[in-house]
């Protein structure tokens, strides 16, 4: 991965993040190059100023475009506004009085994006326990009944990022994407309290028997996978583990254990107390001890339809072993692609060239379309 900041992973990570998604209308080189050379690595307020000034003006720049009715430079802004006021609220602690706001008006700029689409998604709400998960749903353009992925993202992730990159790829294959909030992640977690379970396939279940039931028109509900990236891999392979209506299990970054992930990081890493909120924790001690039933020992052998699994070489954040781990532990039909660490693209989930990620599409469409 190209490091915009020698040496310092993490702060280069989110610039090749932004720049990747600019080609999916998640921000414009050009701004991004700019908030990057604000950017004073290991410090996490520039980080967030520079990102939250220019998801600022850039949502202005939106504003006066609805205003003057000119609405395709209302969506391409308000798109690019919303993926700079995310990275901004990335790193923000859960008590910071700015991570609320700056989700809420990220949030914000994409619905107003999604209201100038020519192939407008479909807002979803996914009752689940008591309150509900927030998801949209993106159809491709012409195609009757096409065949659809249910996918959530990972950690804490947004169901809007979603859109940048994966909801086009699988599209232009004639595949629909349900992109979810889950337990732990987005709307769910910050607005409706609602937290991440190691029983992920609960969600999973939930929503497939809400798009069967309310989808029909839009999808052909005989033919639904799962996916989901970054540390949703373990979600994802829970869930097809747990549901075998499930046509198809896509592992977009692998991960085994969430405790093997986290239990050698320090207390101080930039995202400990965001993992406290997430699993419901004071402290790292007890997230690290709730974090043990995260794994996918005696649950990766019950997966039994075919599952991709593709994972970067070179992932600093899900070591390729997750990969090696899951795929040695399946009995159904899979693939396994590693990125090799010489190759671009071998960073976490391909964030640094989403081209590497088309083989993954490509057989998720056979597969759906066998």
């Amino acid at each position: 991965m190209w490091h915009y900041f020698p040496g310092q992973y993490m702060p280069s990570y989110q610039v090749n993040r932004a720049l990747t998604q600019a080609h999916y209308g998640g921000g414009e080189f050009a701004e991004c190059l700019e908030v990057a050379g604000q950017i004073t690595p290991g410090d996490n307020e520039s980080f967030h100023h520079a990102w939250v000034n220019m998801g600022n003006k850039v949502f202005g720049i939106g504003e006066a475009a609805l205003d003057n009715g000119n609405f395709v430079t209302a969506r391409r802004s308000m798109l690019r506004a919303f993926n700079y006021l995310r990275t901004a609220e990335f790193f923000l602690k859960p008590s910071d009085p700015r991570k609320m706001p700056t989700y809420l008006k990220a949030r914000e700029a994409f619905q107003q994006a999604i209201e100038h689409f020519e192939q407008k998604p479909v807002q979803v709400q996914v009752p689940f326990e008591g309150s509900f998960l927030p998801g949209y749903l993106f159809a491709p353009a012409g195609v009757q009944h096409p065949p659809l992925m249910i996918m959530f993202g990972g950690l804490d992730s947004l169901a809007e990022e979603l859109y940048f990159g994966i909801s086009q790829h699988l599209n232009e294959r004639g595949i629909a994407l349900l992109a979810m909030d889950g337990p732990g992640q987005g709307y769910a977690l910050r607005v409706n309290h609602i937290l991440t379970r190691y029983d992920f396939n609960v969600a999973g279940t939930a929503v497939l028997d809400w798009a069967i039931d309310n989808l029909s028109d839009h999808v052909d509900t005989s033919r639904i996978g799962i996916g989901a990236v970054s540390m949703g891999g373990y979600m994802a392979a829970r869930c097809a583990a747990f549901e075998p209506r499930f046509k198809v299990c896509m592992v977009f970054g692998a991960v085994w254990s969430y405790y093997d992930i986290w239990k050698n990081r320090p207390d101080t890493h930039p995202l400990a107390e965001i993992v406290q909120h997430i699993v419901g924790a004071d402290n790292m001690a007890d997230a690290r001890e709730r974090l043990k039933q995260f794994a996918l020992d005696d649950v990766a052998d019950q997966i039994s339809m075919p599952t991709y699994i593709l994972h970067g070489e070179d992932d600093r954040q899900n070591f390729v072993e997750n990969a090696y781990k899951l795929d040695a532990a399946l009995t159904c039909e899979h693939v396994l692609e590693v990125v090799p660490k010489e190759e671009s693209g071998s960073a976490h989930c391909q964030i640094d060239d989403f081209t590497k990620t088309f083989n993954m599409y490509d057989w998720i469409a056979k597969k759906l379309y066998a």
